[in-house]
């Protein structure tokens, strides 16, 4: 089986930089992105490639060389599935917001509507890829709606779970640890295990395309970012102990990381994990394991969670406290917005909820993100429903300037690891702001003795100070 016509539903962060490196990689596929999002769709199709909307390195070097040729972006769904010979799912499933598994549970709803109009598109036999972070068992669910709302048309339904991280989303997409296809027993279903597997043999050693079931396949995705996310807060959880003990977390990180039974990886001590897939999937995890009366389990993922809140409540209670118990009034500069380096991004960013901690004690907050816009920050506020937009916009102003955001600042905080900062004039900001002058490194990323002799007083994560 040959594919000539992919289709992509979903232009996000999956969808977008997925298809524009098979596009790349697969220059005789047709590779189209469709979305019902005029705006988000406009944005892919601009010619200014610093407006796409998705920043990664080499991302917008990748679209422009395919883009035209054989990657398209478009609005036009129905007609763009129906010339498909495979059709990857690549929409948003958010924690549910209401009725049963509120809080907890994937949303499918974008899944279920995505179902049904490839079933109402389709004039011909399809192969249909869940690209999205599903439960285990969603599969059976798409396959029942294909089946019986279809045009007597055969689907086949793979899983292919993306492990890219973004702000290295390309690179990961060139050179996979492995690629991950699950798919059913029968013959049918072998013959579109092994067409998806042709693609990506393109450029990926087969000895790294891995195949399963297709239950296997939906539940490995889950448990991958669980057992990151798990590293994550374990290193954080020594943090706090290190603080109290006078031990330094980074050199029980290194010294823990020598041993190859652990690897030195996803053991940086900081604020605490964000992104739109940690959070979301472990408390998807911990609804699968409570739905079938595995409460030990469930109460062991969900740590992970109330862990990393914990480290982000705390980091902000420690500005509170070491700017002589009140922030009321301070000039507080957030350097960093986006939940990690090299991306747009801002969901479930630790620098929201330490904002919101401190705008609830009447700081005034002045931001500074290279890459996410002024428009995002504001909506991300706003969407905690904590204060009224105004308020808001009357407590935290966005710069556009690295320095005038930390020009009188009481004190300093690095919520994102972006390496610009390394490269900052110090010195020059030191002296212009209110003293004593503090930085609170949420990341680890400046020279704690070089700070110190500039004349700050420096508080980093997991340090006796």
């Amino acid at each position: 089986m040959k594919i000539k016509n992919i289709c992509c539903i979903g232009a996000g962060y999956v969808g977008g930089p997925t298809m524009a490196v098979i596009a790349k990689q697969c220059p005789n596929i047709k590779v189209t992105v469709v979305d019902i999002n005029q705006a988000r769709i406009d944005a892919w199709n601009s010619d200014d490639f610093n407006k796409l909307p998705i920043f990664e390195p080499g991302l917008a070097e990748i679209v422009k060389e395919a883009r035209g040729k054989n990657l398209f972006f478009s609005t036009n769904i129905d007609k763009t599935i129906d010339e498909a010979d495979m059709i990857f799912i690549s929409v948003n499933t958010p924690t549910k917001t209401y009725g049963k598994g509120k809080g907890m549970a994937a949303d499918l709803k974008y899944i279920e509507l995505c179902a049904r109009q490839i079933a109402k598109a389709s004039k011909q036999n399809k192969i249909v890829v869940e690209k999205s972070t599903l439960p285990v068992r969603t599969a059976s669910a798409i396959k029942s709606i294909l089946d019986n709302t279809g045009n007597g048309v055969q689907f086949q339904i793979l899983s292919n779970p993306e492990f890219l991280a973004e702000g290295t989303a390309v690179q990961d997409l060139l050179d996979p640890d492995r690629i991950l296809i699950g798919g059913g027993s029968s013959e049918k279903d072998q013959k579109a295990v092994d067409a998806l597997a042709d693609i990506y043999a393109n450029w990926v050693p087969k000895d790294k395309i891995l195949t399963t079931n297709v239950w296997s396949s939906e539940l490995s995705k889950l448990t991958a970012n669980a057992f990151l996310a798990q590293r994550v807060s374990s290193i954080n959880a020594m943090s706090e102990i290190c603080e109290k003990t006078g031990a330094d977390v980074r050199e029980v990180s290194k010294a823990i990381g020598m041993d190859s039974r652990i690897g030195s990886k996803f053991l940086n001590a900081s604020v605490g994990f964000g992104g739109s897939c940690f959070q979301k999937d472990i408390l998807n995890l911990v609804y699968i394991a409570k739905s079938y009366g595995l409460n030990e389990v469930a109460d062991y993922w969900e740590q992970v969670i109330l862990m990393n809140e914990h480290q982000k409540n705390r980091f902000s209670d420690n500005m509170v406290s070491t700017l002589y118990n009140t922030v009321s009034g301070k000039k507080i500069t957030f350097l960093g917005w986006a939940f990690k380096k090299d991306t747009n991004d801002t969901r479930e960013s630790a620098a929201i909820k330490v904002a919101d901690n401190l705008l609830n004690e009447q700081a005034k907050i002045s931001v500074y993100d290279p890459k996410v816009s002024e428009e995002r920050i504001y909506t991300d506020l706003d969407y905690l429903n904590t204060r009224s937009s105004d308020e808001n916009k009357s407590l935290l102003t966005i710069n556009k300037d690295p320095y005038d955001a930390c020009k009188d600042s009481h004190a300093i905080t690095i919520l994102t690891e972006w390496d610009e900062f390394k490269s900052y004039d110090w010195k020059s900001i030191y002296k212009n702001m209110q003293k004593p002058a503090f930085v609170f490194d949420g990341r680890g990323l400046l020279n704690k003795k070089e700070l110190e002799e500039i004349g700050f007083v420096y508080y980093n994560i997991g340090t006796g100070n």
